[in-house]
């Protein structure tokens, strides 16, 4: 698979780029998702605004590679690159599936657009932004 055909998998959802909070007391270590995003999401369009030199803005930005996608079991039921590694096809609103358009996936509810804060925004705990939106599957 070429790098185009690898990001290509990516639905652009913007999911991946909000605050996570891990629930290290639970066994299972619970993955919680708030509606705050990296300083990078543009949230009016729910897509990063400086994708090509993320890493260099936001170190611990996560690159999802072939590699390492076993490893991220904090990513969305919903994501493209985690449905294929789990078998599953890509869900029928994604862009791939409709000659890249993204209004499929906005029409289905997918996107963080309209529905995050920037982080530079926030000045509350992030235990308080917990929402459960992101871990909606739709298909």
């Amino acid at each position: 698979m070429t790098h185009a055909e690898w990001e290509s998998i990516c639905d652009g959802c913007g999911k991946c780029c909000l605050h996570k909070l891990i629930d290290s007391d639970d066994a299972d270590e619970t993955v919680h998702f708030t509606d705050i995003a990296c300083v990078l999401l543009d949230c009016d369009s729910g897509l990063c605004s400086n994708y090509a030199e993320r890493k260099a803005h936001v170190p611990d930005c996560v690159v999802i590679t072939p590699e390492n996608i076993f490893e991220l079991d904090y990513l969305p039921v919903t994501c493209g690159y985690r449905r294929l590694a789990e078998g599953r096809d890509l869900p029928s609103w994604h862009p791939l599936r409709h000659d890249g358009s993204r209004q499929p996936m906005m029409d289905a509810g997918m996107s963080v657009a309209g529905r995050c804060i920037n982080e530079s925004e926030v000045h509350e705990d992030l235990e308080l932004r917990i929402v459960t939106w992101p871990l909606r599957d739709h298909d």
